[in-house]
């Protein structure tokens, strides 16, 4: 164990050449402020989000490892069309995760950061692939007694993630809604929440594996959308929820376009007049990942009372402010182990998350692979 005077970090540095290059740094531990709290980082997740700027669209199939087994490098080819988009970035040695959880081992003088030392906390701020992070009090949440770090490590980004999407459909005055890649980590919390709140919530999946994980923790409307019959079961499930808002993490491809179709179906069936322009009962989809990096079709079929936007979570936490975030957190704090649990396939070292064959695994994003590193393992 280091004595948290340094310690490494795991960086990602997109070259100007287009080639991108992941490696470990040692980095010396800032001494933490009046208001700060040093952190032993124990477990911290590998989230789409995270991935975003790890690895970005890199080519990581034909990627080469070098450096040592401690102190591994591994280099990989950025396609030109993404060099484009990354402009900001260009030799930029960047630290990677957004969110983690770990132990409090020194403190800044004010009392609530004295308050903190020697306790599990969850903590947010970026560069959390490292093994000492030195964080303001106010961007770290103590977990309750008998919480692990690996228990509160996906304490931010998927459980208000799925609050804020419940949070948004009550804003906007919708009364149920749909998800797409429904049977991730976030989706299962999604149908925990709508459960308990009584929401209905129609579930996209690829396969009928995922459908049996959704319908295991009790999910009602589940749909395939590799099945013959998907937009039938879609449509079906949108008349008995009225759902008319949906959250999309595939991005690209004809998907949208298919549920607004089905909204629209659905709405017509209990429409009391035709009217050539469409329903108009408004149909919201919001993008808010990119499992798909293909664009986004848009076959328009669905009326012109509808809505395709984009949908991130900072923007999103701004909007509501303080107060809201507040109580949205502490409800995540008193669920961590219940709705807002999360499921890791594998966890790793900071070296292990540089091996060509685990990161060939979460690379994928594949629903029900999910790696926690733990950097001081």
């Amino acid at each position: 164990m280091s004595d948290g005077k340094s310690g490494l970090e795991l960086r990602s540095l997109l070259k100007k050449s287009g080639e991108l290059e992941l490696s470990l740094v040692n980095v010396p531990t800032p001494e933490p402020a009046d208001d700060e709290v040093v952190v032993r980082v124990e477990a911290t997740p590998i989230n789409p989000s995270d991935l975003g700027l790890l690895i970005g669209a890199a080519d990581m199939s034909a990627a080469k490892a070098s450096g040592t087994k401690e102190m591994p490098v591994i280099t990989a080819k950025m396609p030109e069309a993404a060099m484009r988009m990354m402009a900001a970035r260009f030799d930029q040695s960047l630290p990677v995760g957004n969110e983690g959880a770990g132990t409090v081992i020194r403190t800044g003088s004010s009392d609530a950061a004295k308050a903190l030392m020697g306790k599990t906390v969850s903590m947010i701020g970026g560069a959390m692939y490292t093994q000492h992070r030195v964080l303001k009090v106010r961007d770290v949440m103590e977990l309750p007694a008998g919480t692990t770090a690996a228990d509160g490590a996906s304490w931010f980004v998927n459980p208000l993630t799925a609050l804020g999407m419940t949070e948004t459909m009550r804003r906007e005055n919708h009364k149920a809604l749909v998800h797409t890649a429904a049977a991730s980590n976030l989706g299962q919390m999604l149908n925990k929440i709508c459960i308990k709140d009584g929401i209905g919530l129609v579930n996209i999946v690829r396969s009928k594996e995922q459908a049996d994980i959704l319908h295991k923790i009790g999910a009602k409307h589940v749909v395939d959308s590799s099945a013959p019959s998907f937009m039938d079961d879609l449509t079906n499930a949108l008349v008995e929820t009225g759902a008319t808002i949906a959250f999309d993490a595939i991005g690209g491809g004809k998907l949208a376009s298919q549920i607004l179709t089905a909204m629209e179906i659905a709405a017509n069936k209990t429409a009391k007049e035709y009217s050539r322009y469409g329903s108009n009962v408004y149909k919201q989809i919001y993008i808010y990942g990119s499992l798909d990096n293909r664009p986004t079709e848009l076959s328009r079929s669905f009326g012109l009372t509808w809505g395709v936007g984009g949908w991130l979570l900072t923007p999103f936490l701004q909007k509501i402010g303080p107060a809201e975030i507040g109580r949205l957190r502490q409800r995540v704090a008193s669920e961590l182990k219940t709705t807002f649990a999360s499921h890791y396939t594998k966890v790793v070292s900071l070296a292990e998350a540089l091996d060509p064959a685990n990161i060939a695994v979460y690379a994928k994003r594949a629903t029900g692979e999910k790696f926690l590193i733990n950097p001081n393992k």
